[in-house]
C-alpha cells in the first residue's frame, strides 16, 4: 500500500481516491486464508464439499464444524473466520423460520441469501463496526429449480453452476472449467469435488478431514457420514 493509502484503510466508511474500501478487501483476504469449500450442482440437487483443515492430530475432527442446514431444503458452508459465519448462520436461520411462519412456506434460496447478503452489506457502510471476514456457499432447492449461491464480505451474491471459496479456489476453479459437466450425476459431482479437493490440498481427502452435505428435490439437506464418504473417498 502506497503512503498516501494508509489514511483511508483505518475507517470502513471512507473511501479511498480510486473508490476502493480497504477494510472490506482486508476481509476478503481473511476468506482467501480460509479452508478450502466447494460446491457443485448436479442433476437432482447440490453438493458441498468442505475441507475441515485438521492442523494437529491432538484434534478431534468432529468438533471442527463447516456445513450448516439453515432450512429444510437450504444448507451452507463457510470459509473465513467461523465465529462470523456461525453469527450469519443463525441470523439465516432466523429468516427463514420467520417467513415459515409468516407465510406457510420455506423460503425461496435467493431470498433467503438477499436477506443474509443485506446484513453483511450494512457492516460495510456503519462506523464503529466492521465487516463480516466469511464468504459463504448456500446450496438449496425450492419451487424454481437447484441453486448455489456465493455470497462476499460486501454482501454481493452470484450463481454458480460449480464454485468455491477459501485457499485452494485458483486451482479447483480452473479444474471445473475444464472438467464440469452440466446435468452430472449425483456420483460424478461428488468424485470431481474430492479429485479437485485433492489437487488443490495435494494429498488424498479421508473421510475425518473432508466434510460433506447434499440437497435434493426429494430428499432435505442432510450432511454425509464417514461411512458414506468413505466409500467414495476410497475410490479416488
Amino acid at each position: 500500500m502506497q503512503p498516501g493509502q494508509m489514511a483511508y484503510d483505518r475507517g470502513i466508511t471512507v473511501f479511498s481516491p480510486d473508490g476502493r474500501l480497504f477494510q472490506v478487501e482486508y476481509a476478503r483476504e481473511a476468506v482467501k486464508k480460509g479452508t478450502t469449500t466447494i460446491g457443485l450442482k448436479f442433476d437432482s440437487g447440490v453438493i458441498l464439499i468442505v475441507d475441515k483443515h485438521v492442523s494437529s492430530r491432538l484434534v478431534e475432527p468432529s468438533s471442527i464444524e463447516k456445513i450448516y442446514d439453515i432450512d429444510e431444503y437450504i444448507g451452507c458452508a463457510t470459509s473465513g473466520l467461523v465465529a462470523d459465519a456461525r453469527i450469519l448462520v443463525d441470523e439465516a436461520r432466523k429468516y427463514a423460520q420467520t417467513h415459515r411462519i409468516t407465510y406457510n412456506e420455506n423460503i425461496t434460496v435467493e431470498a433467503l441469501v438477499k436477506r443474509v447478503c443485506d446484513l453483511k452489506q450494512n457492516y460495510t457502510q456503519y462506523g464503529g463496526a466492521r465487516p463480516f471476514g466469511v464468504a459463504l456457499l448456500v446450496a438449496g432447492t425450492d419451487d424454481l429449480g437447484s441453486h448455489l449461491f456465493e455470497t462476499d464480505p460486501s454482501g454481493a451474491l452470484i450463481a454458480y453452476k460449480a464454485g468455491c471459496i477459501g485457499s485452494g479456489r485458483p486451482t479447483i476453479m480452473e479444474i471445473f472449467e475444464k472438467e464440469f459437466i452440466e446435468n452430472m450425476s449425483y456420483e460424478d459431482a461428488i468424485a470431481l469435488g474430492l479429485k479437485a479437493l485433492a489437487a488443490a490440498n495435494d494429498g488424498k481427502p479421508t473421510p475425518e478431514t473432508v466434510e460433506a452435505g447434499v440437497v435434493t428435490f426429494d430428499e432435505p439437506f442432510r450432511r454425509l457420514d464417514a461411512e458414506e464418504l468413505g466409500k467414495f473417498v476410497s475410490k479416488l
